[in-house]
């Protein structure tokens, strides 16, 4: 195992008489890097975030509970799960509208169940509750804000690889033209 002195904060921006410029720009890039993969994956998580849960306060404002009935009779006990069936309601502008949704098996023709529709009478989901917003925006804000932060991070890898190629081209260069001189070699 090689011993290494102790580790230095910010050694890359120490003044070293052997710092090449080639290393100070590989310095600038890294901390560039760095601060705009932060920034833009807390910026597009914010927003994203931001409009989830907005989306989802937008559905819990609009959407309304319904009463609509059982079209027909529901089948026997199916494994104790629910089953589908037809309902009918009434739409906001009069109109008699039906869908499917899941009922307790064996439930009656006429029996009432409650669905959610939008404004225009449509069939929805239960809308999402605000603790279930808040979730659902955070996990979404942070896949997309990661997603989006992953673009900048590879951009600066791609761009340290390249200057590493330049120095070690550099050194090949210049390790072609002193090292003949420092002695003779064998063979």
């Amino acid at each position: 195992m090689a011993l290494r002195g102790p580790r230095v904060w910010l050694w890359r921006w120490r003044r070293n008489p052997l710092k090449r410029r080639a290393d100070a720009v590989e310095s600038w890039v890294l901390l560039a890097a760095w601060a705009v993969t932060v920034l833009v994956g807390a910026a597009v998580g914010s927003a994203t975030a931001g409009s989830v849960e907005h989306g989802l306060a937008r559905e819990r404002a609009e959407w309304r509970p319904v009463q609509a009935r059982l079209t027909a009779h529901a089948p026997g006990v199916f494994n104790g799960e629910r089953m589908w069936g037809e309902v009918g309601w009434t739409a906001p502008d009069g109109s008699h509208r039906t869908g499917q949704v899941r009922v307790r098996p064996g439930s009656e023709a006429g029996t009432a169940v409650t669905v959610w529709t939008d404004p225009s009478g449509r069939l929805v989901t239960e809308p999402a509750t605000a603790a279930q917003a808040r979730s659902r925006a955070a996990f979404a804000g942070g896949m997309v804000g990661t997603g989006a932060a992953v673009v900048p991070f590879l951009a600066g890898r791609m761009l340290r690889g390249r200057l590493e190629r330049q120095r070690i081209g550099q050194w090949e260069t210049e390790w072609a033209r002193f090292g003949p001189l420092w002695g003779r070699t064998t063979g």
